[in-house]
């Protein structure tokens, strides 16, 4: 996984707690040699056919293919299901190109940014959300937005796209990139904690006084030793404190990239509140608990009765049973229900051969994508029916269940705004804020008052 946001979210721990699209970089693209695709047929050399009766026209050898190389940070299963269930079906519907998949479950930006450095970089790349405005920014992206006009397809269709999603594959309202999925949080709920607390379960009259209260009361001492074993909720810098700025009204950076207004009333509200979750034993497991037990491990286990995870998540125990586990929409807060959506788009190397037949495989792929992973990005296909039908046969009865909140959650779902410099933001905004937040060295207030100014001189002129 990378740094920065995925340090700052808590994405380490929580992504880890399954294989899904949601598990985000730390890879690198282990490449071949072979720095742009090759046209296999670019100087056919022509054979004349066997003389016949009838002709003597020589018969031309059919074109081959433009072979486009595609890098992730698919892990082995996920890398499988790409190549299966996506890449197959696409090189064989195909006649003008076919995609090769170059997974790289390690260091992945590290070595994609050697790999473009060094004119060896894939043509068609994953990014999540924070990472397509600096690569935009530096040149290394193909302009999609006139080539994308030309295609008559879904994929293709910019206006299509959940809007705070799409935001993220753009710089300077030009488009850098198609977003496969957006998988907005979600809150899971362990049923049989809560049947023994005789709790109704989460729905969307919730608000954040409702979940704490709850969160408290299913919090218990059941060894009798004097400390929980049981928690009502978990939190370890996962969901982002984003998401509850969002919710108080507030944000980390202004729509328009001009400021960073982490100080505003509402913004402080926001982090207050997950102050009052994170690492309280009231309600939450402690930070050497947690080390000790496993963030997600915890809510397999069933000794944390709710999770909130994307949307994508699935939960079984050590044993590989599949668990009982149901989902709501996440509490209302303050101002609204807005919910974190973590994005990942592909993009295509601006250096990539023949880019109208790149833009044209890019659509195919993403299209491919947008049916097999959850939630399409594309509006058009985040629907019962398309959710349902992507879901593999063994997690069927677990996420069934979980579509109708996962889809109502996608109206209320919301990316970061990006910047160029978004790591070094991110770097910042933990180190200068969140992390002391989180280990009481000062009040959200005071923390914001210090980092703002810091954080506002990373920001676009």
């Amino acid at each position: 996984m990378h740094s920065g946001l995925m340090r700052i979210a808590g994405l380490t721990a929580a992504i880890s707690l399954v294989a899904t699209a949601c598990a985000s970089p730390g890879a690198t693209p282990s490449r071949g040699a072979g720095a742009s695709p090759t046209v296999a047929g670019a100087s056919p050399t022509v054979t004349a056919a066997p003389p016949s009766q009838d002709a003597a026209t020589p018969t031309q050898p059919a074109a081959q293919k433009v072979t486009y190389r595609l890098t992730t940070w698919a892990g082995e299963d996920e890398s499988n299901e790409l190549q299966e269930l996506v890449l197959d079906e696409i090189n064989a519907s195909q006649s003008e190109f076919e995609i090769v998949h170059e997974p790289a479950p390690a260091d992945y930006y590290t070595k994609l940014q050697t790999t473009l450095a060094g004119g060896t970089g894939a043509d068609f790349m994953w990014l999540s959300q924070e990472y397509v405005a600096g690569y935009a920014s530096r040149g290394a992206l193909l302009d999609l937005t006139e080539p994308l006009k030309a295609i008559d397809s879904p994929a293709a269709a910019v206006d299509r796209y959940f809007p705070d999603v799409m935001s993220t594959a753009l710089y300077q309202d030009h488009v850098y990139g198609l977003p496969w999925i957006s998988q907005p949080v979600v809150l899971y709920y362990n049923p049989a904690l809560f049947d023994a607390a005789n709790i109704d379960y989460p729905d969307d009259t919730w608000d954040w006084d409702t979940f704490l209260t709850n969160a408290k009361a299913l919090t218990k001492d059941t060894d009798g030793d004097g400390t929980p074993d049981q928690y009502g909720f978990s939190a370890s810098g996962w969901p982002p404190v984003h998401m509850f700025i969002w919710q108080a009204g507030g944000d980390v950076i202004s729509d328009d990239l001009k400021s960073s207004p982490i100080d505003s009333p509402e913004a402080i509200a926001g982090a207050e509140f997950y102050k009052s979750l994170i690492y309280n034993p009231e309600c939450c497991p402690t930070e050497d608990t947690i080390a000790e037990q496993g963030f997600g491990e915890m809510f397999k286990a069933g000794t944390v009765a709710m999770f909130m995870g994307g949307a994508s998540d699935t939960f079984e125990s050590a044993d590989g049973t599949v668990l009982d586990i149901g989902a709501s929409v996440v509490p209302m807060g303050p101002t609204s229900r807005t919910t974190f959506a973590w994005t990942g788009s592909t993009v295509v190397n601006s250096t990539v051969e023949n880019p109208e037949l790149a833009v044209k495989a890019l659509v195919a792929l993403t299209d491919g994508i947008q049916h097999w992973k959850i939630v399409s990005p594309n509006m058009d296909l985040a629907t019962k029916e398309v959710v349902t039908a992507s879901l593999p046969d063994k997690w069927k009865d677990q996420k069934g269940p979980q579509v109708e909140a996962i889809l109502a959650s996608t109206s209320d779902m919301r990316s970061f705004n990006v910047i160029p410099r978004q790591q070094e933001w991110d770097d910042l905004f933990w180190r200068e804020f969140q992390d002391k937040l989180y280990h009481d060295q000062g009040t959200a207030a005071d923390l914001a008052a210090a980092a703002r100014t810091q954080l506002e001189a990373l920001l676009p002129e």
